[in-house]
C-alpha cells in the first residue's frame, strides 16, 4: 500500500536532551569479525611471543599495547591522542581482554620506547608468517612479488633516523624511505625494509630481495617466483642473483645509464604492433661491461600530444600524437606482449601502497624514536594484511592468473570495510548469563557479518 507524503515526512524541531551514561554501549560493534579473525589466527599469542624476552612491567605490557595499536589503525584513527575518545568503549576493552579503561597516550608512548631491535624484528617475522601461511594454504604454483620504495615524511622535527631526501610533494621535509615487498596474488605486504629518507631506491635492496626470495622458496621448492622492478633496481649483480635463484624478472632499463639504447631506438624503422597504442621490437644485447647477452624489449606507447595553440572549436580538434619509449630487460620466455602486460601490472603495488597510506596510517610518524616508528609501521601493515586475510577467509578466489597478475580476490579497502561494518553502534549485555552483542537490524550488515563469522568458525 502506497503511503502519502504526510505519512512519510514529519517536521522535528526540538533538539534532544543530552545524557552521558555508562550503558555498556559500543561505537564499534563490527569489530566482532576481527575478534573472530584474531582468534582463528591466534594473533594475540603471536604478538606475545614477540616480547617474551622483554621483562614485563606496568599494568598493561607491550603485547596489549601493540595489539591495541593494530586495532587503533583498523578503526581508522591516525593520531595516538585519539585513544582518549574510545578509552572506555566496552567492546574494545573486551576485545583486548581489559577490565578497566584502555592505556592512555603516555602509557602507549612509554611502552613503545621500550622496544629493542629483537622486538621489532620479531614483529616483522610475525607479519611474514601470516602472509606465508596464506600462500601455503592457497597452494600457489606461481607467486609474483614486487619491490618498491615510498616516501614517509614528518611534519615535525626531532624524529630519530629521519633525513631529507627526494620528495616531490614536500621538498626538504625529513622522513623515512621504506622499501616494500608485496605479493600480487593476495595483495598483502610480505615485509618492508626500514630506511632513512635520504637513500636511493636500491640502497640495501639486493640483500632484502634475496632474503624474501629465499624465505618464499623455503616454503615450497617447486613454487615459481617472478618479480618486477622499476629502473632504480637495474643492476647486473641483482640480475645475476635472480637468475641463479631461478626467479623470473622484468626490470625497467634507465636510458640515462646506457646511452647506446637511445641510438638503437632512433635507428629502428620497423616496430611490431601489439595494439593501437603499443608497439615493440626486441634484441639480444649486453652493455660492454656485461659478460652475457640478455633479452631487451624496446616498447613505444602512442600518446596524444597536447596542443598549445588555438584549436578549431566549431569543427573539430585536430589530433597529433607522439611516442613514449621504455626498455625492459627480462629472462621470461613468454611473448613480448605478455611481458609488457606483466611488467605494467606493477601498478597494482602502487594501489597497495596508496591504500596503506590512506587507510592504514602508514604515512604517519607518531614517535620520536626510530624503532618505535618502525614498530608502528609494522602495526599498519598488519592491519592492512588482516583486512585482506578476513576477506580471503570468507570467499574463494574470484579470478585466476591474469597477464597483469591482478589479485585473485576482489578486495574491498580497509576504509570501505570500516564504514560498512566496523563503525556500528551496539550494546554488550548478558541476558541469561550469555554474553550478547546487539546491533541495529539491517539485512546487508547482518548477511555480511554472519558470512565472516561462519567462515572463521569453520
Amino acid at each position: 500500500m502506497k503511503s502519502s507524503k504526510a505519512q512519510i515526512q514529519a517536521k522535528f524541531h526540538k533538539i534532544p536532551t543530552l545524557k552521558f551514561e555508562d550503558k555498556k554501549l559500543t561505537s564499534f560493534a563490527g569489530i566482532v569479525v576481527f575478534m573472530a579473525l584474531f582468534k582463528a589466527l591466534n594473533f594475540k599469542e603471536r604478538i606475545r611471543e614477540c616480547f617474551k624476552h622483554v621483562q614485563s612491567s606496568g599494568s598493561y605490557g607491550l603485547p596489549v599495547v601493540v595489539v591495541m595499536m593494530v586495532l587503533h589503525v583498523i578503526l581508522g584513527f591516525r593520531r595516538i591522542r585519539s585513544i582518549d575518545y574510545y578509552r572506555d568503549d566496552v567492546l574494545v576493552r573486551h576485545f583486548l581482554g581489559l577490565r578497566k579503561k584502555l592505556p592512555d597516550v603516555s602509557t602507549v608512548s612509554r611502552n613503545f620506547r621500550k622496544l629493542d631491535e629483537q622486538s621489532v624484528a620479531s614483529l616483522h617475522d610475525a607479519n611474514r608468517r601470516i602472509v606465508q601461511e596464506r600462500i601455503i594454504e592457497q597452494g600457489f604454483t606461481r607467486l609474483t612479488i614486487d619491490f618498491d620504495g615510498t616516501v614517509v615524511w614528518t611534519t615535525g622535527g626531532g624524529k630519530e633516523g629521519t633525513a631529507a631526501g627526494f620528495n616531490r610533494k614536500k621538498k626538504g621535509a625529513k622522513g623515512y624511505y621504506p622499501l616494500l615487498c608485496t605479493c600480487a596474488q593476495t595483495g598483502q605486504v610480505v615485509d618492508f625494509l626500514f630506511r632513512p629518507g635520504n637513500v636511493h631506491d636500491s640502497n640495501g635492496a639486493i640483500d632484502f630481495i634475496l632474503d624474501n626470495v629465499a624465505a618464499l622458496k623455503h616454503l615450497n621448492q617447486n613454487i615459481k617466483i617472478e618479480s618486477r622492478f622499476d629502473g632504480a633496481f637495474f643492476d647486473k649483480k641483482l640480475l645475476a642473483w635472480l637468475e641463479f635463484l631461478g626467479v623470473e624478472y622484468s626490470i625497467s632499463v634507465p636510458f640515462e645509464r646506457l646511452a647506446e639504447l637511445k641510438g638503437m631506438v632512433e635507428a629502428r624503422k620497423l616496430w611490431r604492433r601489439i595494439d593501437g597504442e603499443w608497439s615493440y621490437f626486441e634484441a639480444k644485447w649486453k652493455p660492454k661491461t656485461w659478460s652475457a647477452k640478455r633479452r631487451f624489449i624496446f616498447v613505444r606507447h602512442k600518446v596524444h600530444k597536447r596542443s598549445c595553440g588555438p584549436v578549431q572549436l566549431d569543427l573539430y580538434e585536430p589530433g597529433d600524437y607522439e611516442h613514449d619509449y621504455k626498455v625492459i630487460v627480462t629472462n621470461k620466455k613468454i611473448t613480448a606482449r605478455k611481458v609488457l602486460w606483466f611488467h605494467n601490472g606493477r601498478g597494482g603495488q602502487e594501489g597497495i601502497i596508496g591504500e596503506l597510506k590512506d587507510g592504514a596510517q602508514f604515512g604517519y610518524i607518531p614517535f620520536g624514536k626510530q624503532l618505535s616508528n618502525e614498530a608502528f609501521m609494522c602495526t599498519s601493515i598488519m592491519a592492512h594484511n588482516l583486512n585482506r586475510e578476513l576477506q580471503m577467509n570468507a570467499a574463494s578466489p574470484q579470478r585466476g592468473l591474469t597477464d597483469k597478475r591482478a589479485a585473485h580476490w576482489n578486495f574491498k579497502k580497509l576504509a570501505t570495510r570500516r564504514h560498512e561494518i566496523l563503525l556500528r553502534a551496539g550494546r554488550l549485555a548478558r541476558p541469561a548469563n550469555e554474553l550478547t552483542l546487539t546491533m541495529n537490524c539491517n539485512d546487508a550488515l547482518q548477511d555480511e557479518i554472519e558470512l565472516f563469522m561462519k567462515a572463521l568458525a569453520a
